[in-house]
């Protein structure tokens, strides 16, 4: 009974903490070649597949707290590596917490940044 009041009252918070999100037209991503040390940022559109050194990236959304375009970035990705073929990565990156839901490769590091409007 006590651990279902609990989640009761978690869910309860959580929801009435839940921001309002607007939908952007692309997005800023950082990518790294740990190999060579390289930086690059990769700028697409949503909906656009782009190609960065071996990796096959597909964004399909980037939303951001309503009124603040340059706050924290949540972008749903797929990545593939492009030479095996093998998905690497397929879901939601978020800007202010990479290590959350990070991209596995060995060579290979990507992180969204920012979201982007017209």
């Amino acid at each position: 009974m006590i651990r279902a009041a609990a989640f009761l009252l978690a869910v309860v918070a959580g929801s009435a903490s839940a921001q309002q999100v607007s939908e952007a037209d692309g997005v800023v991503l950082r990518g790294l070649d740990k190999i060579s040390g390289q930086v690059y940022d990769i700028e697409m559109r949503a909906g656009q597949t782009a190609l960065f050194e071996q990796l096959r990236i597909t964004v399909t959304s980037c939303r951001y707290p309503v009124g603040n375009p340059s706050g924290d970035a949540f972008v749903a990705l797929d990545v593939a590596d492009a030479t095996h073929g093998g998905r690497v990565f397929s879901g939601w990156m978020i800007a202010s917490a990479p290590a959350l839901s990070a991209l596995d490769h060995a060579r290979y590091d990507l992180w969204a940044m920012r979201c982007t409007t017209s």
